[in-house]
């Protein structure tokens, strides 16, 4: 069964960086993979909620950094040197690599467990944006496996850990914003 997964995994990684490569992909997946170019945006957006976000941008602002600051660590320091799973750019000789190799270790991708959770925060408080947001997770992601650093099951558990961790906040605020407006409620009925 393993066996079958992991030939299945590299099967579709091929696909994805041998079949799918053309001249466009080659140019705008490895500009859309790098981090420099996505985490200044990033930064932007979280401080604009910050500080010109009202309560729900502000909420939205704190979520998101609680998300990043958990999936993160938790890939990089938890998973990552549990799992041992070597990147495709460094165990497979034919791989289209069209950015640095990346660590040693590629699974789960780092880089799609925060993209997720993150736009997965902002897709629940900016409903309207939320397909933009989804895409943008989606094309990170994809552009990991295209660019040769890692294979798609490594993305799968890294979009799984995103989800997961933004999910796990999104519902201990929630948990806590009925508790405080169940409070206030009583205070009200108190004073009144």
């Amino acid at each position: 069964m393993i066996t079958c997964l992991i030939a299945f995994d590299k099967a579709l990684f091929y696909f994805i960086n041998h079949t799918l490569a053309n001249p466009v992909f080659d140019w705008l997946m490895p500009f859309i993979t790098e981090k420099s170019h996505w985490i200044i945006p990033i930064l932007i957006i979280w401080l604009v909620l910050l500080v010109f976000g009202q309560k729900r941008g502000r909420i939205a602002a704190i979520l998101l950094l609680l998300t990043v600051a958990t999936t993160d660590p938790v890939c990089y320091r938890v998973l990552k040197p549990t799992f041992k799973r070597i990147r495709p750019s460094r165990t497979l000789e034919d791989v289209r690599l069209l950015v640095r190799r990346g660590g040693k270790y590629g699974f789960p991708s780092n880089h799609a467990a925060n993209i997720t959770g993150a736009m997965l925060i902002l897709g629940y408080f900016f409903r309207k944006y939320k397909y933009g947001f989804a895409t943008i997770a989606g094309l990170i992601s994809f552009s990991r496996i295209y660019v040769g650093v890692h294979y798609p099951f490594d993305v799968i558990f890294g979009i799984f850990i995103g989800i997961l961790f933004a999910v796990l906040w999104l519902f201990l605020w929630i948990i806590l914003a009925n508790h405080l407006a169940k409070k206030q409620n009583f205070c009200l009925t108190i004073s009144e």
